[in-house]
């Protein structure tokens, strides 16, 4: 059994002479063995070198809280993040602080739809508020001059966004799903009340779930600068990957596959051959937001997750040096992606809600804006009040009223 300090490695103090980094163990070389590089001690030491350096010449302090001393290239992040983080937090609160004025002054009464689309745009408007201050840490390379109270809250407020965004997604799923393939049912369960009551309880599990990554992220000093780490500190990084791990599976897995299983059916429901072209464009719409939202978790949310995943295993189960540096590339080039759904929720709006579209229409050429006359704005399928029917095939040819195609 290698001992702890066996595994942790420091830089040679001459290595920055030699042009490469050079790592040696901890208590186990000596400072004058590591400095009397001759013969066959110095082709040791170049065979060494050759197995502990990294892809670049420069270490990224950000990742000083790693257990396995490996020399990361980051010199991407620094120029990645904050241009990225800049584009999103201006098309995002541009888009969403538009969405939701719409929503709020031009939109009303709400249907469940709509309170489901309004509370995404609040929890993107609020996520791309905190951007400014990240933009700032990694434009500064990993200077974090705002205090640990306020670093816990951005990173907090990060995946609070993130999973949020993912629970009304599939709230809207669910609820086009029932629509669709069950209107009765949608008529009870769909009442803009109970997605009101539905929403608040996803702000407060969110919430409750993620209150220990409020403990386990922190700061520390480096050098001359303070990081504002992204996961724990090293000795507790275990805890954070099964905390980790299980909030993933809870808040991302979950909804993912009952996402998927709601819009598979609803596939299936929609490409059966219906009379009449209000139906026709009633399907279009529906199979339009279908591949809005599989889009929005095929770009923004599935990459985050696989390479994060990946990027914690590979330094659970201490991995090669070159291998973490080709994960933690990968992985850091996807937490844009998982920003830019800011972005992309607002398109949702735009193709799916017809009373949406004219609004925003009317705004852009600079008419008066009324509101809508009727009740939803966002309404997928709806049945009269009196409807005691069932949709099914067998009730087409009955007196039965068939459900009307509304603006989703």
């Amino acid at each position: 059994m290698i001992s702890q300090d066996a595994r942790r490695y420091k830089p040679h103090p001459q290595s920055r002479l030699l042009g490469y980094a050079l790592w040696l163990p901890r208590g186990r070389v000596t400072e004058s063995a590591g400095l009397n590089l001759k013969g066959t001690r110095g082709t040791m030491a170049s065979t060494e070198s050759l197995l502990f350096t990294t892809l670049g010449a420069h270490s990224d302090p950000d990742n000083s809280e790693m257990e396995l001393d490996c020399q990361f290239n980051e010199e991407f992040k620094f120029i990645l993040l904050p241009v990225t983080y800049a584009v999103v937090f201006l098309l995002g609160l541009g888009l969403n602080a538009l969405t939701i004025w719409l929503f709020l002054f031009r939109l009303r009464p709400w249907d469940a739809t709509a309170t489901y689309m309004f509370h995404l745009a609040l929890s993107d408007t609020l996520y791309v508020l905190s951007l400014p201050t990240l933009v700032y840490y990694y434009a500064a390379r990993n200077h974090w001059p705002f205090g640990t109270g306020l670093c816990k809250f951005i990173r907090f407020l990060f995946y609070w966004n993130l999973y949020c965004s993912v629970l009304f997604l599939t709230c809207i799923s669910v609820h086009r799903y029932l629509g669709i393939c069950h209107p009765l049912r949608a008529l009870r369960w769909g009442r803009p009340r109970l997605a009101g009551l539905l929403c608040l309880a996803v702000w407060l599990v969110v919430a409750g779930c993620l209150v220990p990554n409020l403990f386990f992220v922190t700061t520390s000093p480096k050098g001359d600068t303070i990081l504002c780490h992204d996961t724990t500190r090293p000795e507790e990084f275990d805890h954070y990957v099964h905390f980790s791990s299980a909030v993933m599976g809870l808040l991302f897995g979950v909804p993912c596959l009952v996402t998927l299983v709601c819009y598979g059916r609803m596939a299936q429901r929609l490409y059966r051959p219906l009379p009449g072209a209000t139906q026709s464009s009633s399907r279009l719409r529906s199979l339009r937001t279908i591949a809005v939202v599989l889009t929005v978790f095929a770009i923004c949310f599935v990459p985050f997750h696989i390479t994060r995943t990946m990027y914690y295993l590979a330094r659970l189960l201490e991995a090669d040096c070159r291998v973490l540096n080709i994960v933690n590339l990968v992985y850091k080039v996807t937490r844009p992606l998982a920003s830019a759904n800011s972005c992309l929720d607002p398109v949702l709006y735009l193709l799916t809600g017809e009373k949406y579209r004219r609004q925003l229409q009317r705004l852009c050429r600079g008419r008066r804006l009324r509101p809508p006359r009727t009740a939803s704005s966002l309404v997928l399928v709806s049945l009269p009040k009196d409807s005691s029917c069932r949709w099914t095939a067998a009730s087409q040819d009955s007196g039965c009223p068939t459900p009307r195609a509304g603006s989703l």
